[in-house]
């Protein structure tokens, strides 16, 4: 487990290396990435099925031809959840940093912005069994962000974290669903690589929650150099098989399969009417930010990606 000077010293990287390029970045108008049902005019943009009609700017649908809304600068209080898979793939890393560094990061990052304009966060460990354990209830604060970040570097410190006996990410998913009452604005960070399907539980989240995925990956999962002879290890069940990567008939299969793979995820992002953006140990952190920060300006206030309402 890192101490917690260690953790200290993460949150510091963070800020420096990360929420100062951010905040130059958006020249420190965070509200771009909180808009909401609030008081302040933010935009205006077209009409999405579920907004509310009484959003509608009259003027500007009869100057455009087509229906358009006022768009408002969230003015209520947030509340945002991490729901952070911990499992053994999250442990792979091809360079110097694993997907679980990432998302760890990204946690950090984010809930310290969400923390310090007024807004709880919480935390749940998807890896988790039991409903009460791995949850951090929603706060404030720097100190409330540093457990959370302490929480799940204790449990990436294991040497080979995997989900217990019967519960998969689709299970884990359906646990948080039915725990989390409160509409929140949620982050499920994943590499999303599971044996059952999940798609189902992510919409029936999505049903009452914003819900935001946030898929971790590395370049080596679909794409191998040419190196030789590798033993492969399977993150999740342990097994282990040796490969020729010298051979370009095996790098064109393991290719294809990652194709179909990243096609499949794709799919199921959609029939679960989430958005979804991308956590790559090979990019800088904050053009993960940025994507999130523009992601956040297109979403329809108080909809998520269905379009439904609280």
């Amino acid at each position: 487990m890192k101490s917690p000077d260690a953790t200290e010293r993460l949150l510091q990287q963070i800020e420096w290396k990360v929420l100062r390029r951010l905040d130059g970045l958006l020249h420190g108008d965070y509200r771009t990435l909180f808009r909401g049902a609030g008081i302040d005019l933010a935009d205006i943009r077209e009409y999405h099925v579920g907004d509310d009609v009484r959003h509608i700017e009259w003027n500007a649908t009869a100057r455009l031809g087509t229906t358009h809304v006022r768009q408002f600068n969230e003015d209520r209080d947030l509340c945002a959840w991490f729901l952070v898979d911990t499992s053994g793939s999250m442990g792979f890393g091809s360079n110097t940093r694993r997907k679980i560094d990432d998302a760890i990061a990204f946690v950090g990052a984010l809930a310290q912005v969400l923390s310090r304009h007024g807004n709880r966060v919480g935390l749940r460990r998807l890896n988790v069994g039991a409903l009460a354990e791995g949850v951090i209830p929603p706060g404030t604060g720097r100190g409330h962000v540093l457990r959370m970040l302490s929480s799940l570097q204790k449990e990436a410190s294991r040497a080979s974290p995997q989900m217990p006996e019967g519960l998969s990410l689709a299970d884990a998913l359906a646990q948080s669903a039915a725990s989390l009452r409160r509409r929140s604005l949620v982050f499920v960070i994943s590499d999303f690589i599971a044996e059952t399907p999940w798609s189902e539980a992510l919409g029936h989240l999505s049903m009452r929650h914003e819900v935001i995925a946030v898929r971790a990956t590395d370049p080596l999962e679909s794409q191998l150099p040419a190196v030789g002879v590798l033993t492969l290890r399977d993150a999740e069940t342990g097994e282990q098989v040796w490969v020729d990567t010298s051979d370009p008939r095996f790098r064109a299969r393991f290719e294809a399969v990652a194709r179909v793979r990243e096609a499949s995820v794709a799919a199921a992002f959609a029939r679960a009417g989430v958005d979804a953006i991308e956590l790559s140990t090979s990019e800088p952190m904050i053009d993960t930010l940025l994507r999130f920060a523009d992601l956040r300006k297109r979403l329809p206030p108080g909809a998520n990606a269905r379009g439904g309402r609280a």
